[in-house]
């Protein structure tokens, strides 16, 4: 069991594949920004 072997973590992370073994990590949510106050132009 080794970088060989599929099944493991080692051999998934080897392989560059994903599984049970090694899931893909969850993307955080994204906080919505507060709206910026527009912009005043001086004239």
């Amino acid at each position: 069991m080794g970088k060989g072997d599929q099944r493991t973590r080692r051999g998934k992370i080897y392989r560059g594949s994903y599984g049970k073994t090694r899931p893909r990590k969850k993307k955080k949510p994204q906080q919505p920004r507060p709206p910026k106050p527009p912009e005043q132009k001086e004239s």
